[in-house]
């Protein structure tokens, strides 16, 4: 039921707010990674090993950001 909402939010946002959300996962993404793999150096862990486990949450992302960029591209 709270999916419908948010969706019914973000189908009433401006073209400006949704630029604002979509560079906000951009950076957001970024950072994720960047601090993740910095992490794992410190842990020692191979790159492959951190960004499997990084790889389900940078989906998720890459889901909603293409959810978004489909909605600013049809407003």
């Amino acid at each position: 039921m709270a999916e419908s909402s948010e969706m019914t939010a973000t189908e009433q946002a401006t073209p400006q707010e949704l630029a604002e959300v979509i560079a906000e996962f951009e950076q957001y993404r970024e950072r994720l990674v960047h601090d993740t793999m910095e992490a794992g150096k410190k842990a020692k862990l191979t790159k492959s090993a951190v960004m499997a486990q990084l790889e389900p949450e940078l989906n998720k992302i890459d889901g909603i950001l293409a959810q978004l960029r489909q909605q600013q591209a049809s407003q």
